[in-house]
């Protein structure tokens, strides 16, 4: 059985293994990749930890948390390789400003709140760190975030300084008044079929997810999160529903519909 390491000597473990898999004779296809084509693959990963996580898959998470370890590690060393920073500049950056921005354990403030804490990160982020204090509240949320995180963000940002419903009754009655407009704009879209229309509807439409997003933050529910795992959720349902078909020799059209919903129904009920 091999020695436990320290975290200390795992860590140089894999960034020894990482500089021989891009090195001149390591492996193509490692050598082949940039950061650029890493993006999806580190996005992906964590949400396949995020449902780790969900599932209290211990090993499970162990796993994937390895993967975005490696795919952190690869995409700094490769800029490591460009000249531009090495992953040490990355990693002293990081537990520098830890300790920058945690003065109440680190230094001589205080703070006992979440609130407290992240009120004094936006004093140190302008104070300290010299950054420019943003004109506007939304200016706060990165605008390169996924559409859904962004609008989340936005509305948690909005909701700080008390830009909220007053209760939840209030977000549900949007939703059905977005879902009214949408239906709307969708049978004026096919009356009339024309761009004007098309843009209007998806405006209405992109209400409608915005509402949907906002219930999720009132509730305090991660709209990606519940997202991620609907999608799973008909992934696996979907997988069930081919695996019948296939079983009954039926092809998968639109002729076999009412097939696939029985094993649909089927599906959703195992669930």
């Amino acid at each position: 059985m091999e020695t436990k390491k320290t975290a200390a000597e795992a860590f140089d473990g894999l960034y020894s293994v990482v500089k021989r898999l891009r090195a001149d004779d390591g492996c193509p296809w490692d050598r082949e990749q940039t950061p650029e084509s890493l993006r999806g693959a580190l996005i992906e990963e964590t949400y396949e930890c995020i449902e780790a996580i969900d599932s209290k898959d211990w090993p499970h998470v162990r796993e994937e948390l390895g993967d975005i370890f490696l795919l952190a590690i690869m995409i700094a060393y490769m800029y490591e390789q460009t000249g531009l920073f090495s992953v040490s500049d990355s990693l002293q950056e990081i537990t520098a400003k830890l300790i920058r921005r945690h003065p109440h354990v680190f230094g001589e403030s205080s703070a006992s709140t979440s609130e407290e804490v992240l009120e004094q990160w936006a004093k140190i982020k302008v104070e300290q760190e010299g950054r420019k204090p943003k004109d506007s509240l939304m200016d706060q949320v990165s605008r390169a975030l996924p559409p859904l995180d962004r609008a989340y963000k936005l509305q948690k940002k909005a909701a700080k300084v008390g830009f909220d419903w007053p209760d939840v009754s209030g977000v549900w009655d949007k939703i059905d008044e977005e879902l009214a407009e949408a239906k709307e704009a969708c049978e004026a879209h096919r009356e009339h079929d024309s761009e004007i229309h098309r843009e209007h509807l998806e405006e209405e439409l992109g209400d409608l997810l915005f509402s949907v997003v906002n219930i999720c933050r009132y509730l305090q529910v991660d709209p990606s999160v519940a997202l991620q795992r609907t999608n799973n959720k008909f992934v696996r349902r979907f997988q069930s529903v081919e695996q019948a078909m296939k079983k009954y020799n039926l092809p998968m059209d639109k002729d076999h519909i009412q097939q696939m919903e029985q094993f649909w129904q089927e599906a959703k009920n195992e669930d």
